[in-house]
């Protein structure tokens, strides 16, 4: 029978007890980062995140294989617990929402963490897990915690803030997780893209200042990580990329909020918003490709590129309406008000009802998955 594991509240105040960082790229970081945030659904309605991220959770499941093999291959356990002063094993899923995917991809982690343990024959030595659950204060984190499994076999905390920021003590982490969170940029890029409300149509000044923005956004991820994870820690990312060789326009989640945009338009044409409302709109996630990871990791030169790789294809239908609005509720409620809410995805609803197309891919210009595997330097 699993023991009784308990749930404590995280801080930027916790005390510093780690070890002194190795000499590489990192920016003094303050514990509060001003962005704009835009959580998932909370709750348990109809329209709630937790119960509209199947698709996330297949794009989590389609790279088990590489997660498993990853953790298997470089984690190095012979002096895993000499970076603490406890036999603890830490993990943080950086932008967890409000589950269930989180305890899915969790789980996975800690079982293969633990199956490394018995293939060297150290089951003895095996430590307790502890997972902190990252994301915006604005998060539902009643309903993650509310909602954990009950055979958890791990202790479990809630952290509140930017992961542009560092979040926890200098080397306290074993373990870093990301799920298509970093591709979520920390503000709106300074361009003005007319008539448009993403960068996958616009001109190359658009998709250059959405670069830019990435590039700083996960500089300062890099920078906090940095100083978070143990030396020899690993820190898995998945985003949505595309190919080296690539324009931004080719690949992208453009597909995916083409129908978006195109109801805001009709909506405009038929004098319900105004044209300055759809030009001052831009969408928060870029699909980097993958030579832009690797730039912004040789500044930062903390990190080991053990793995950078496209996921196995995948084909992608588009959102349900169900789904767009757990995931874009929030922004578009903050930019065009809560009375464009319903007009809005009714008039979506009708419009892929009415196109019936078939799922996604690349060969659509959907950006592909990239799989991210870091170490970190000693």
């Amino acid at each position: 029978m699993a023991e009784e594991k308990m749930i404590r509240p995280v801080s930027n105040s916790m005390i510093n007890n780690g070890n002194e960082l190795n000499s590489c790229s990192i920016n003094s970081i303050s514990g509060s980062v001003i962005e704009e945030a835009f959580p998932m659904n909370g709750g348990d309605g109809q329209y709630s995140y937790g119960k509209n991220s199947n698709r996330q959770r297949k794009a989590a499941d389609n790279v088990k294989a590489m997660l498993v093999e990853a953790i298997l291959e470089n984690l190095q356990i012979g002096n895993l617990c000499s970076t603490t002063k406890s036999n603890s094993f830490c993990i943080a899923d950086f932008g967890c929402s409000v589950g269930p995917n989180t305890f899915i991809a969790v789980n996975n982690i800690i079982e293969t963490v633990t199956q490394k343990f018995e293939i060297e024959g150290q089951s003895s030595l095996l430590p307790e897990f502890h997972v902190y659950f990252n994301d915006h204060v604005s998060n539902d984190f009643n309903i993650l915690l509310s909602n954990l499994p009950q055979n958890q076999q791990y202790y479990a905390a809630g952290v509140p803030g930017s992961f542009h920021g560092k979040l926890f003590p200098k080397a306290s982490l074993n373990f870093a997780y990301s799920a298509y969170s970093v591709l979520w940029l920390s503000k709106a890029p300074q361009t003005c893209n007319k008539g448009r409300i993403y960068y996958s149509h616009s001109p190359k000044e658009v998709s250059e200042a959405y670069s830019f923005q990435f590039a700083n956004d996960f500089k300062s991820f890099l920078d906090a990580r940095a100083q978070e994870v143990v030396p020899g820690g690993l820190m898995v990312l998945l985003i949505s990329g595309r190919p080296d060789g690539t324009l931004p326009q080719q690949y992208s989640l453009g597909p995916l909020y083409d129908p978006v945009e195109s109801c805001l338009l009709d909506m405009v044409d038929e004098g319900l918003l105004s044209v300055d409302k759809i030009d001052s709109f831009n969408m928060l996630t870029y699909s980097p490709s993958m030579e832009e990871v690797r730039m912004v990791l040789l500044e930062n030169g903390c990190f080991e590129i053990a793995r950078l790789e496209e996921q196995p294809p995948m084909s992608v239908p588009l959102n349900t309406t169900q789904e767009l609005r757990a995931g874009m509720e929030s922004i578009i409620t903050k930019h065009f008000g809560c009375d464009i809410v319903e007009p809005l995805f009714d008039r979506y609803s009708k419009k892929i009802a009415a196109q019936s197309r078939p799922p996604l891919t690349a060969k659509d210009g959907l950006a592909v998955g990239l799989f991210i595997l870091l170490k970190r330097r000693k």
